[in-house]
């Protein structure tokens, strides 16, 4: 049976969920990935009060969508990452507070409890988002971490999303850390060294999105291979690299669409990924999550880029074979 195709509805904030469901059916999605910023999904600020979320499974049920996955990127990435002002436009105001760092940390992590039990009243089985990393400085930069400090690093990582996780396990959800530049785990070998960090607890996975891994010269397909019981959601997003010997892959601080950079994301299939190769990767592994269509792509019209990348996605998703054919 296909998996179901949804929508990362995290590229779309600027319309309301109300207007937004109406398209994203219309469209052919079977629901969304829907993430909790920009108006599409506010996390309740009591595990008791339920009213908002049943406005939302009201809103999307008229249009026949599931939400399968909670996406929780912004607050994720202040539970352990270092805080400075660039986090205050991330959060909402209750959560960044005075910008004190060791408040700011302390309320994410209150919010991403609070978003645990909302994805459970949802009926989503996975929170995707992110982690943020008390040790990206250190990644590239000079001078270079000591071996103790990326150990104190993991640890204090790992002390940060533990209480998290614990929510995670009573409440029957799965968290998905994006594996993303940023992250505690942005590569295969920190993505090793995250599990381990974390006693491997069953509760902790990971969102792969190929783009992200693809640029840094990591397959995706080798990734889910490895990691394939722990690949708990997947973007489906492509890249296009223009390594033209003076673009890199650092970018050079240059914004999305500058062409000078040297790589931006393109819809599905029409960049770089061997979608082939990470398709059959996930049936080898046993995947039977949905796919989200995480649509960045300056070059489309963005209307036309999300019908296109679905009905790219639905031909690419083959189902794996039921036997060995000799």
């Amino acid at each position: 049976m296909p998996r179901p195709v949804i929508l990362y509805s995290g590229s779309f904030t600027d319309m309301p969920l109300a207007d937004l469901a109406p398209r994203v059916a219309e469209w052919g999605y079977a629901g969304l990935e829907l993430v909790t910023w920009g108006g599409h999904f506010a996390v309740p600020g009591s595990h008791d009060d339920d009213e908002g979320s049943a406005d939302t499974l009201a809103t999307l049920a008229g249009h026949d969508l599931s939400v399968p996955v909670l996406g929780a990127y912004r607050v994720g990435q202040a539970v352990c990452d270092i805080i400075d002002d660039r986090h205050q436009s991330l959060l909402p105001a209750h959560v960044w507070g005075d910008g004190d760092p060791a408040g700011v940390r302390a309320r994410a992590t209150q919010e991403m409890i609070a978003t645990i039990r909302a994805a459970q009243r949802l009926g989503a089985t996975v929170v995707s988002g992110f982690t943020g990393s008390p040790l990206w400085s250190f990644v590239n930069g000079y001078p270079g971490p000591s071996s103790d400090r990326v150990d104190a690093g993991f640890a204090e990582f790992a002390r940060a999303w533990h209480p998290i996780l614990d929510v995670c396990g009573e409440c029957g959800i799965r968290f998905a850390l994006e594996v993303h530049p940023g992250q505690i785990a942005f590569d295969y070998y920190t993505a090793e060294r995250t599990l381990e960090a974390l006693d491997h607890r069953p509760e902790f996975g990971f969102t792969v999105d190929p783009a992200h891994l693809h640029w840094q010269g990591v397959d995706p397909a080798a990734f889910v291979r490895k990691f394939g019981e722990r690949v708990y959601h997947v973007h489906m997003k492509d890249i296009f690299l223009r390594l033209d010997g003076r673009g890199s892959v650092l970018n050079s601080c240059l914004p999305y669409g500058d062409p000078r950079r040297g790589w931006e994301f393109r819809s599905p299939g029409r960049g770089g990924i061997a979608w082939d190769e990470f398709i059959r990767a996930l049936n080898a592994v046993g995947y039977e999550g949905p796919l989200a269509v995480d649509y960045r792509d300056d070059g489309l019209d963005r209307e036309f880029g999300v019908q296109d990348a679905l009905g790219f996605v639905k031909q690419l998703d083959y189902p794996a074979p039921r036997g060995v054919f000799r």
